[in-house]
C-alpha cells in the first residue's frame, strides 16, 4: 500500500528523510563493475607470474597435495575436495582438472581423458582418475615456502601462490579472457625451457619457441617473444603418398581432426580444392588421408589446404599475467627470467630452512652429550621444585655455552629433561659423534651451496632435465613459410563468360561467350574498344562496361603477360602502338589506355602471356595520300614499357583495317629462377641460390639424399623437401651424374655415373639400390670430378685420407647400375676438390647453377 509521504509523524518522518537520501544508480554500476573486473582479472582468468596458474588451477593442485597418499584417486573426489577452496562449481573444476591431465606434465592420467588431437571429451569424472606426477611433486610443492592464506569460508588455508621452481607457466601455456583484456601464453618445450634457464643463470643468450603436443610445423618469423601483437603461423605436417593420395600426419594447434576435416570438406563443397574424398585412421598416430581426382596436381593441393582450410592457422599470442596484484603485459623471455630467479630464491629459501634444521640439530645433539657424559641428569635429583631444576641444568652447561651458534633457551633444557632413562642408560658417544659429523658434513655442503646458489641453481635445472626431460623432445618442427597466393592455388571451380554488346562479364552467363576456366575468387582484367582498362571482382554477372574487347583472369605483378595495342589518337588523328603491362590496379578504377578524346579508340589488341610479338598487316584509307597504303608492321620492334606510355606513332594516314598476320616468338628473356631452401620453393625475388635463366620449354633436375630423381617444369607451385633435397639446377640432358652413395644393408660405398634416361616429369625415380637408410653422400654433374674423402679413424684404415677423380674411379653406365666398389671403412666427410665443367662466365653462379655441387660433413 503506498504511503501519504505528507504525513507529519515522527515516523513517516524519517522515513521522508530516508527517500531524500538519494543513490545515483550509475555510479553503482561504475564501481560494481570495476570491482567484478578486478575480481575476475586476478582470481578467475589470469595466471600469476609466482607459479603460472590460474586460482582453480593452484586450488586443484593444493587439494590433490591434501589427499596424496601415493594411489590414485577418482576424478569427483578431487572436484569435491576443491570445491572447498574453489567458490565457481563442480563443471569449472573439472574441466580445468582435464585440461591440466591432459598436458602430461603435473597429473597423471588414468582412464579416458580425451584426446586432444580429435576433440574428443574425457570420461565423466567418477569414471576417471588421477594423482599428482612426481615432477609436481619434486617441483610444485614445499610447506615451508609457501604464503598461506584463509580460504572463501574461513574454515580451511589455501597457499597465496604455490612455490613452483620451474617455469611452469610457459610450459603449460595458458588462455582466459576476462573483462576488458585477456591472455594467451602459447606452451612451450619443457627441454628448452630448462636449458634456458641455466642459460639466464649463466649471462647467456637464449631462444625459446612454442611447442604443440600436437606436433606439425610452426613459423616463428613474427614471434617476437611473443609480446602483445605477435603472431606465429602453424601448419599441418601434409605428406604425398603418391600422386592421388596426401597424407595428413600432424594437426596445428588449436584445430583437431574433426575441425580439420569439416574444413576441407566446406573447402571441397566451395570449389576452392578439388578431392575425391577423405578418411580418417587416426588411432594411436593421427593419419587423415586426402584422395585426389585424377589429373590433380599434388602440390598445388597442399598448398590449397594450407589457404583455405585449417590445415594452416594463424596464432596472435598475448602473455598477460599477475604482477604485484595487477596485470602486466610481459614477453616470454622476461617472464622466463622472472621464474628463474623466482627459482634461485626458492631454492635459496629452501637451504636456508634445512641449514638452521641442521644447526639446530647439531645444536641439541651437543646439548644431550654434554648432559648425558657429564652426568648433568644426575644433579637435578635432589631439586625440590621446577625451577631448581631448569637453574641446575643451566649452570651444568655454562662451561659450553660459547661452543654454541645461539644463546641455550629455557626451551632447549626442558628438551633435555624431557629425554628418557633408556635412552640415557644406552648413550653411545661414538654414535652421537658419528651423527654430528654426518649433521656437520650436510651444513657444510648446505653452506657452500648458498654461497654458490648460481651454481646450486644450474645443477638443480639439470637434474631435472636428466630426471624428467626423457620423452619430451621437441614435437612441433620450426620453419619458414612461403607466402601462398589463393588465386593461383585455388580451383577452377567457375567458368568466365563474357557479353560484349551489354558489357557484362560472370560465372552466371553460361548463355553467352565462354572465356576459360576461373575461380570465383579471381579477378578479372577487361579492356574497352573506347581504350578504358579496368579489373573487377568476378561475381554471377558484372557489369564492366560496352564494347569490350578483351576480359581474362588478371594476375598481380605478372611481368610476362604484354599487350600488344594500336590505337587512333582522336586529337590528332595519329595511328599509336605500343606494348604494356599491366602490374598492380585498384579494383574498380578505370584507367585511360589512349588520350581522352571522343574520338579516340583502340582498333587493335591482343593478350600474349609470354611477351609474343606478332606481325600484323595494316590497310590504309584508299584516299589516302601515302604511297604505300598496305604494310606490315612487326611489334617486336616496340619496346615493352607501363600501361600509361603514350605509345609510338605508326602511322600519320588513316588505317582502314589492321589485320593479323603471322604469330611472333616472345622478345621477353628468360626466366630467372631461385630456389629458397627455407621453404623448399622455387621464386623469382632473388631469395636463396639462383638456378638458372628458364625459357618456357627448360626443366629443372632435383636429386634427394634418399637416391631418387625428378625433372619438373619450374612453375613457383612446385614444391621440394628441403630436408631432403641434395641438388638441384636446370636440366641438361647431356650431363653426367657422377654420385657416391651408402649401401646400408652391406655397409658398403659406391661411385656410380651415369645419364638420365627416364625424364618423366615431376615424377621420382630412384637411382640406387632400395635399401633401409641407403643415401646418397656427393652428387655433381661436373664433366670430371675430383673429391677429397677423409675416413673415420679405424683398425684398417691405413690412409685417412682419399683423393678420387670420379670419372676415372667409375665408368658411365646405365642410371639402375650398382656402380663401383669404393670400400667399406667409415667416411667422415667428402669435400670437392675442382671442377672441370666450362662454365659460361657471363652468367651466375650461385653454387646451384650447372657444374655444380653440394657438399656434405658427417662428423
Amino acid at each position: 500500500m503506498a504511503k501519504d509521504i505528507t504525513n507529519n509523524s515522527s515516523e513517516d518522518q524519517s522515513e521522508n528523510e530516508h527517500i531524500h537520501d538519494v543513490v545515483h544508480v550509475n555510479g553503482l554500476y561504475e564501481n560494481w563493475f570495476l570491482e567484478y573486473a578486478s575480481y575476475v582479472i586476478l582470481e578467475r582468468a589470469v595466471p600469476h607470474i609466482n607459479d603460472g596458474l590460474k586460482p582453480v588451477q593452484r586450488r586443484i593442485l593444493h587439494a590433490m597435495k591434501v589427499m596424496d597418499d601415493g594411489r590414485f584417486n577418482k576424478i569427483a573426489n578431487v572436484i569435491g575436495s576443491t570445491m572447498q577452496y574453489h567458490p565457481h562449481g563442480d563443471a569449472s573444476i573439472g574441466d580445468a582438472i582435464v585440461n591440466m591431465g591432459q598436458k602430461d606434465l603435473l597429473i597423471e592420467p588414468q582412464g579416458n581423458w580425451g584426446d586432444i588431437r580429435t576433440g574428443d571429451s574425457a570420461a565423466a569424472p567418477r569414471y576417471i582418475e588421477g594423482r599428482l606426477s612426481k615432477f609436481a611433486l619434486d617441483v610444485v610443492f614445499n610447506e615451508d615456502t609457501t604464503e598461506w592464506q584463509a580460504s572463501y569460508d574461513g574454515r580451511k588455508k589455501e597457499p597465496i601462490t604455490l612455490p613452483v621452481k620451474f617455469p611452469l607457466l610457459l610450459a603449460q601455456g595458458v588462455e582466459g579472457i576476462a573483462v576488458g583484456l585477456s591472455t594467451k601464453v602459447l606452451p612451450h618445450n619443457f627441454c628448452e625451457l630448462i636449458e634456458a634457464s641455466i642459460a639466464v643463470l649463466k649471462n647467456k643468450k637464449f631462444e625459446i619457441y612454442p611447442d604443440f603436443a600436437t606436433g606439425g610445423f610452426i613459423d616463428v618469423t613474427n614471434y617476437n617473444e611473443g609480446q602483445k601483437g605477435s603472431r606465429v603461423r602453424v601448419r599441418a605436417r601434409i605428406e604425398e603418398l603418391d600422386k592421388k593420395t596426401l597424407v595428413i600426419k600432424d594437426i596445428p594447434f588449436g584445430t583437431t581432426t574433426t575441425s580439420l576435416i569439416e574444413s576441407i570438406v566446406k573447402a571441397n563443397d566451395t570449389g576452392k580444392i578439388k578431392i575425391k574424398k577423405v578418411v580418417d585412421n587416426t588411432a594411436k598416430e593421427v593419419e587423415i588421408q586426402v584422395q585426389l581426382l585424377p589429373g590433380t596436381d599434388p602440390g598445388i593441393t597442399i598448398d590449397a589446404l594450407y589457404a583455405f582450410t585449417e590445415c594452416e592457422s594463424s596464432i596472435s599470442p598475448n602473455a598477460c599475467v599477475i604482477v604485484d596484484e595487477k596485470p602486466s603485459f610481459l614477453s616470454v623471455h622476461e617472464i622466463l627470467r622472472i621464474c628463474t630467479r623466482q627459482t634461485v630464491d626458492l631454492l635459496r629459501q629452501e637451504l636456508e630452512i634445512r641449514r638452521n634444521e641442521l644447526q639446530e640439530k647439531i645444536l641439541f645433539s651437543s646439548l644431550e652429550k654434554i648432559f648425558i657424559e657429564n652426568r648433568i641428569y644426575r644433579k637435578i635429583e635432589d631439586c625440590e621444585t621446577w625451577e631448581d631444576v631448569l637453574l641446575t641444568i643451566d649452570k651444568g652447561l655454562n662451561p659450553y655455552k660459547k661452543q654454541f651458534y645461539r644463546t641455550i633457551t629455557t626451551d632447549d633444557i626442558v628438551r633435555l629433561t624431557e629425554i628418557r632413562i633408556k635412552r640415557i642408560s644406552k648413550f653411545d658417544s661414538f654414535k652421537a659423534d658419528e651423527l654430528m659429523r654426518g649433521y656437520s658434513n650436510e651444513l657444510a655442503k648446505v653452506e657452500h651451496n648458498l654461497a654458490n646458489i648460481i651454481d646450486y641453481s644450474i645443477a638443480y635445472y639439470a637434474e631435472l632435465l636428466k630426471k624428467y626431460g626423457k620423452g619430451r623432445e621437441r614435437k612441433t618442427e620450426i620453419k619458414t613459410f612461403d607466402v601462398i597466393n589463393a588465386t593461383v592455388v585455388a580451383a577452377n571451380n567457375q567458368k568466365l563468360y563474357i557479353n560484349r554488346a551489354e558489357g557484362f562479364i560472370g560465372f552466371g552467363l553460361k548463355k553467352d561467350e565462354y572465356v576459360c576456366d576461373c575461380s570465383d575468387i579471381d579477378d578479372v582484367i577487361v579492356f574497352r574498344r573506347d581504350g578504358i582498362c579496368v579489373v573487377k571482382k568476378i561475381g554471377e554477372k558484372v557489369f564492366v562496361g560496352k564494347d569490350i574487347l578483351y576480359a581474362g583472369i588478371f594476375r598481380k605483378g605478372d611481368e610476362r603477360m604484354v599487350y600488344n595495342l594500336i590505337s587512333l589518337d582522336g586529337a590528332s588523328g595519329n595511328t599509336m602502338v605500343k606494348r604494356f603491362n599491366v602490374l598492380g590496379v585498384t579494383r574498380e578504377k578505370e584507367y585511360p589506355l589512349v588520350k581522352a578524346n571522343k574520338a579516340s579508340k583502340i582498333l587493335y589488341f591482343s593478350a600474349n602471356p609470354n611477351g609474343e610479338a606478332e606481325t600484323v598487316t595494316v590497310t590504309l584509307t584508299p584516299s589516302t595520300k601515302a604511297k604505300i597504303k598496305v604494310f606490315d608492321f612487326d611489334f617486336s620492334e616496340v619496346e615493352i614499357k607501363g600501361r600509361d606510355t603514350q605509345g609510338n606513332i605508326l602511322t600519320k594516314y588513316p588505317v582502314k583495317k589492321i589485320a593479323f598476320k603471322t604469330a611472333g616468338e616472345s622478345t621477353l628473356s628468360g626466366t630467372e629462377i631461385w630456389y629458397d631452401d627455407t621453404v623448399g620453393r622455387l621464386n623469382t625475388d632473388s631469395k636463396g641460390k639462383l638456378i638458372g635463366t628458364f625459357s618456357p620449354e627448360e626443366k629443372i633436375l632435383a636429386i634427394y639424399k634418399d637416391g631418387n630423381y625428378e625433372v619438373t617444369g619450374f612453375e613457383l607451385t612446385n614444391r621440394y623437401d628441403a630436408d631432403q633435397l641434395l641438388f638441384i639446377e636446370k636440366y641438361n640432358p647431356e650431363s653426367i651424374i657422377s654420385a657416391l652413395y651408402l649401401d646400408v644393408p652391406s655397409k658398403t660405398y659406391y661411385i656410380k655415373r651415369f645419364k638420365l634416361e627416364t625424364t618423366t616429369v615431376s615424377k621420382r625415380f630412384a637411382f640406387i639400390p632400395e635399401g633401409k637408410g641407403n643415401h646418397v653422400l656427393f652428387v655433381s654433374t661436373d664433366n670430371k670430378p675430383k673429391i677429397k674423402i677423409d675416413f673415420a679413424k679405424g683398425k684398417y684404415v691405413t690412409n685417412p685420407t682419399m683423393i678420387v677423380s670420379m670419372d676415372e674411379f667409375s665408368e658411365v653406365k646405365g642410371w639402375k647400375s650398382i656402380g663401383s666398389k669404393l670400400g667399406t671403412n667409415k667416411i667422415n666427410s667428402i669435400s670437392r676438390l675442382e671442377a672441370k665443367t666450362a662454365v659460361d662466365k657471363s652468367k651466375k653462379d650461385d653454387g646451384y647453377a650447372a657444374g655444380s655441387t653440394i657438399e656434405l660433413n658427417f662428423n
